[in-house]
């Protein structure tokens, strides 16, 4: 009611929006921006909030994922003149740390890891355990570059070549949003674009976070004690709260799991 009456002041309402999980689409990640752009268009938007906090979970995923999210995050944040803070919990690496370069300050526990700033293509290769079990491999393709990066054929030079320059140059564009983001707050230190990862402490003298701290007692440090939080999330569908796809939940978690192992998590 208060809002209504002028001479009343309303207490500061901050809009706090969870980023948990691995970045991706379909089965593999809950983070998209597909996902995500309802959520944050009214997170941003519902009742004009004085920020948006961002509780940032993530050991990354995928790189167009990350970037098309973060420059909503900060189209948004521009449009309707509200700042945004990121708090990392377990941690914000690799494309979770992307998505926590949006926000304006970044906070996190002295136990949080963060950074891995870098891209990372993994695969296998099966060509000598098929050719033990005498089995022959048959590809057709109408274009030389059409079967890159077979695992069922030998590994390609040229293919890892090309790889690479691929690899380097979505590298090069995380490099430049994180610049981009973080400026003069960034250490010179070399080390911090190579993919390394820091516990909280060693990543604010990094200059990749702004300091040690949680929510709610940063919330009431700048904004005062009377600051209220208005929730958002992402919600699973009838089908999936009834457990209609667990093979395929199931499948999506070994994946989930083994990007959280990378970070000892």
């Amino acid at each position: 009611m208060k809002r209504w009456i002028p001479f009343m002041k309303s207490s500061p309402t901050v809009a706090v929006l969870r980023l948990s999980g691995v970045i991706g689409t379909g089965s593999r990640g809950q983070l998209n921006d597909q996902t995500l752009a309802p959520i944050l268009e009214k997170a941003f938007r519902r009742g004009k909030p004085t920020a948006v906090v961002l509780e940032i979970n993530s050991p990354g995923g995928s790189p167009v994922q990350s970037s098309l999210i973060a420059q909503r995050i900060r189209r948004l944040s521009e449009e309707q003149n509200v700042p945004v803070l990121a708090f990392v919990e377990d941690v914000a690496a690799s494309g979770g740390y992307w998505l926590a370069a949006s926000a304006d300050e970044i906070f996190a526990d002295e136990n949080s890891v963060v950074g891995s700033i870098g891209v990372i293509s993994a695969g296998f290769g099966a060509h000598v355990f098929l050719s033990r079990q005498g089995l022959e491999r048959r590809v057709y393709t109408a274009g030389e570059s059409k079967s890159v990066l077979d695992p069922f054929k030998p590994e390609n030079p040229d293919d890892v070549k090309r790889l690479q320059a691929l690899l380097e140059q979505i590298h090069a564009n995380f490099i430049r949003h994180v610049k981009s983001r973080r400026g003069s707050k960034l250490s010179s230190a070399p080390e911090i674009f190579t993919g390394q990862f820091w516990a909280g402490q060693n990543a604010e003298k990094l200059g990749l976070i702004d300091g040690l701290g949680h929510t709610i007692p940063v919330l009431k440090e700048k904004f005062g004690n009377d600051v209220k939080l208005r929730r958002y999330g992402v919600r699973r569908s009838v089908w999936q709260r009834l457990g209609a796809s667990l093979m395929q939940d199931a499948v999506a978690g070994i994946e989930e799991r083994a990007e959280y192992a990378r970070f000892g998590l």
